[in-house]
């Protein structure tokens, strides 16, 4: 055989393989979620995450990380290949994958990645600036972080969600659009485009084919917002939505009896609590320690849990998650209204007292808030309910507006020290009081390098915590969703202590 004709045999040859194998499947189909906050635009730029979990419903599609959890790894290697940390523990430097595209089309650098952390500004921003000194591109592909000092944390403040700082958007895209611009057309470099956004009714993206994971098995992705409960329910049982999140008490009960449905927990490091705003007013009932102790003391725990989340939950006995890193485990306070009426009897308010309003979230403002209220309400601490939309709940809660008490909450990821920063030491985005033995201790086990005289420092300081009465904890909730007969893969659990369906990519119905 001549070479020609050689080469004529080679090519028929692949041309025929070529045919005879299956072409590589297309994103079809639309997979839809009853959404059960309104969302916010301030959820599709990473520079403004505000130490909740909930954003990252929306940036596990729109965005991508350095690093971030994935399905069996709390800290998966993403748009970083690698990354390897200096002897001394003052630099990280971080190996980019090559080729990755922003939905535009632009490559994405080392100078992105720069650009992301310097525009940061959300949850713990001020204590990563403070402690990284400077971000050097080495290269087009390499990007190292030189801190002032040993920082043992530095990597769970970075590259988990606990922060945002560690997802990426491209330098020149935002640049060129503005702040503004960029929150109502977003781009970034995750498995899903921005299509559009309608307030208060949905967000509609669709697969991007060149993510660098996989492409996405599901063409489109809508979120609906549907706040009311009975009415996601609703749509999952007319096929109308394919998941439901946040389904909870009877209703929870009814889509486990109906068939087609599932109800499917997520849990996640979820912790809710009662913050005592005026605890550093002399003047206030609350400054008096054993008042803060008798609302501890009048909440049935275990009740609200069988009540609203099947029993499913936890009753919480620190506003740290039992399952976090480094947690210490205060004594649980019982239920005991007797004991709590006879507190504030000896507090000097043997009738109770008016106390203003509870603030939460319009959902577990509502959900848990309810029954708080009534509880601390039958032993003379006299409160009004007043639930909030997430977005403007936390908004209020981080400029520091809110008043009386507020039910707070968080499922962000991290450990003791991430939660402690964000929500009971001074300067804390959530933050409307401290102590000065609380505030030292954390800046002493911020630069602790020995992981066991760091741990007891942190024992030392939660124990503190708990001795002031500082919070109110309530529950350790499960986040009960259903899904509809059309899934194949949901998504829910898929990432340990992620709330949400993830990773997108992954998603797939039935017969697609």
């Amino acid at each position: 055989m001549t070479h020609s004709r050689a080469c004529v045999f080679a090519l028929a040859v692949a041309v025929a393989i070529a045919a005879a194998a299956p072409a590589a499947a297309q994103p079809s189909g639309q997979m839809t979620w009853a959404v059960h906050v309104s969302l916010a635009p301030t959820w599709f730029d990473p520079a403004e995450t505000s130490g909740i979990i909930t954003p990252f419903m929306v940036l596990y599609a729109l965005h991508d990380a350095l690093v971030k959890p994935m399905p069996g790894n709390a800290m998966a290697p993403s748009l970083a290949e690698s990354w390897t940390m200096s002897k001394d523990g003052l630099a990280y430097e971080f190996v980019l994958r090559k080729g990755v595209k922003f939905h535009n089309g632009e490559v994405m650098t080392a100078e992105d990645v720069k650009f992301s952390f310097e525009r940061y500004r959300g949850a713990s921003s001020k204590q990563l600036k403070a402690r990284v000194a400077r971000v050097e591109v080495v290269d087009p592909h390499r990007v190292r972080f030189v801190l002032a000092r040993p920082w043992p944390d530095f990597m769970t403040f970075y590259a988990t969600p606990a922060t945002g700082a560690a997802w990426i958007v491209p330098k020149k895209y935002v640049e060129q659009v503005g702040e503004e611009g960029f929150k109502k057309a977003p781009v970034g470099a995750g498995p899903y485009k921005f299509v559009s956004f309608k307030p208060g009714v949905e967000l509609t993206l669709e697969a991007h084919e060149q993510y660098w994971r996989k492409t996405p098995a599901v063409k489109t992705l809508v979120l609906r917002v549907i706040p009311d409960e009975s009415t996601r329910l609703a749509a999952l049982k007319r096929g109308e939505v394919d998941i439901a999140y946040s389904i909870t008490g009877p209703l929870a009960e009814e889509l486990k009896r109906t068939p087609g449905l599932t109800l499917k927990p997520t849990y996640i490091l979820f912790t809710v609590w009662l913050l005592f705003t005026e605890q550093w007013d002399a003047k206030s009932p609350w400054a008096d320690k054993r008042v803060r102790m008798a609302a501890n003391y009048a909440i049935d725990r275990q009740a609200i849990n069988q009540a609203v989340y099947l029993g499913y939950a936890r009753p919480a006995v620190s506003f740290i998650p039992h399952a976090m890193d480094y947690v210490w485990q205060p004594p649980a306070y019982p239920y005991d209204p007797k004991k709590a009426k006879q507190l504030l009897a000896e507090a000097g308010y043997p009738n109770g007292f008016d106390a203003g309003e509870l603030s939460g979230d319009q959902v577990y403002g509502t959900a848990i808030g309810e029954p708080v209220v009534n509880y601390l309400t039958a032993i003379g601490i006299r409160l009004n309910l007043r639930p909030l939309e997430r977005a403007a709940f936390f908004k209020e809660y981080g400029q520091k507006k809110l008043k009386y008490v507020i039910q707070s909450g968080s499922a962000a990821p991290g450990n003791a020290a991430t939660r402690l920063e964000a929500y009971a030491v001074g300067g804390g985005q959530y933050v409307y009081g401290s102590y000065p033995e609380v505030d030292g201790l954390y800046s002493e086990q911020a630069g602790e390098t020995n992981a066991r005289a760091r741990r007891q420092i942190l024992d030392k300081l939660q124990q503190l915590i708990h001795e002031r009465v500082m919070f109110g904890p309530v529950l350790e909730p499960a986040f009960l969703n259903g899904v509809g007969p059309r899934v194949q893969v949901h998504g829910l659990n898929a990432i340990t202590s992620h709330a949400y369906s993830a990773p997108y990519e992954d998603l797939k119905l039935k017969g697609k």
